[in-house]
């Protein structure tokens, strides 16, 4: 009896060590991510074009926290992650954008390089005065930002310079240091679609500066072009 009540024991304190899995078919999903995230915790969920691991982004220890999961260099900031568009000009400066461009780029799998107007934002949140949002083309991760009510701190799904990840397998080397796993499911088909977000830099008035090609490249410069910006180094 006594050797069964330690084993008893030791697994109910293995199970509270575990990170929760959760499918985001189910009901209590956004309530869970939600309450996480509010506790300080770091978890993983699907976006439009990869998993990522994301955090409160007004919460320091939980940033660092996620910057030590990932073993990322933490002179390289962060995206944050908004719910709807009309959140972007809380946390970057669009006067100088074109009407309605914003609604033509987001939601969507792009980040957008503007310069920041909270100056309450971590440092590892911005970079020069700017900051880079994300507001993903996928439900669930922008319901769970609109729920916490402040925007995440968001990275890709895996240990930095390995392979971005497009099933929650693939970053299995991580899910002891989360505090929940959201599975979505397998994100894409094309095991060689990991490109992430197409990372482009509005922050200098008339202009955009792609930083990164990601998965949106060539409609993200179409749609820019249509406004009438012009490519430059910024």
């Amino acid at each position: 009896m006594f050797v069964e009540n330690r084993l008893l024991s030791m697994k109910i304190r293995l199970l509270s060590t575990m990170a929760a899995h959760v499918n985001i078919a189910s009901s209590k999903a956004e309530n869970c991510a939600v309450r996480l995230l509010k506790s300080g915790g770091v978890i993983a969920l699907p976006t439009d074009t990869i998993y990522g691991i994301a955090c409160d982004a007004t919460n320091t220890v939980a940033i660092n926290k996620l910057y030590s999961i990932k073993c990322r260099n933490e002179s390289k900031p962060l995206a944050i992650c908004l719910g709807d568009v009309c959140d972007v000009q809380n946390w970057g400066i669009v006067d100088h954008l074109p009407v309605d461009l914003l609604s033509k780029l987001l939601p969507g799998p792009v980040t957008l390089i503007l310069q920041s107007v909270n100056n309450f934002l971590d440092k590892s949140l911005t970079y020069q005065g700017k900051v880079g949002i994300r507001i993903p083309d996928y439900d669930f991760i922008r319901s769970v930002a609109n729920g916490l009510g402040t925007p995440l701190a968001l990275t890709s799904a895996n240990i930095s310079s390995e392979p971005s990840s497009l099933r929650i397998e693939e970053f299995q080397v991580l899910w002891d240091k989360l505090d929940g796993i959201f599975n979505g499911g397998n994100l894409s088909d094309n095991a060689t679609n990991r490109g992430g977000s197409t990372i482009v830099d509005l922050s200098k008035t008339g202009y955009y500066n792609i930083v990164r090609n990601g998965m949106a490249l060539e409609n993200t410069i179409l749609i820019l072009n249509k406004f009438g910006l012009r490519n430059s180094v910024v």
